[in-house]
């Protein structure tokens, strides 16, 4: 596996994790079922495609990272204080549109840069963008 795959494999996989982690934290909040069946299935198809990339990571010897400490601390601080000024279904899909914003660019950034990764990888990659678009697209009713 080359180097333009795992780093691929690697910003998916963390990409997932992000998203993860950021819809497991507003989830206490969400008090519309079904605004928090949409967020449950957005998030299972996150881990599907990050468990995705664990095993081809796994499968060559190279580890996953996870984010840092300190920028999963500052992102669930900014978004526990912006959650309890206002935790309306509103403010949470305009967070998680913001998400999917970053997701979508920082894939798309490195898929554009890691041109000779893998058609699997590269297959995950537009998954994982349509995954978020797919799911922006539907945020975007609870506005």
């Amino acid at each position: 596996m080359n180097d333009d795959t795992i780093i691929l494999l690697k910003e998916c996989n963390s990409g997932c994790k992000n998203a993860t982690n950021s819809m497991e934290q507003v989830s206490s909040y969400i008090h519309d079922v079904n605004f928090q069946d949409l967020i449950s299935k957005y998030n299972k198809k996150h881990i599907d495609i990050g468990d995705k990339c664990h095993t081809l990571l796994n499968n060559i010897g190279k580890s996953e990272e996870d984010p840092t400490i300190m920028a999963k601390a500052f992102a669930k601080f900014s978004t526990d204080i912006k959650l309890m000024i206002n935790d309306d279904t509103t403010k949470i899909a305009e967070l998680m549109v913001d998400g999917c914003n970053m997701g979508i660019k920082s894939i798309s950034k490195v898929l554009n840069q890691c041109r000779n990764a893998s058609m699997e990888s590269i297959h995950l990659a537009k998954s994982l963008i349509s995954i978020e678009q797919d799911f922006m697209d539907n945020l975007l009713a609870y506005l």
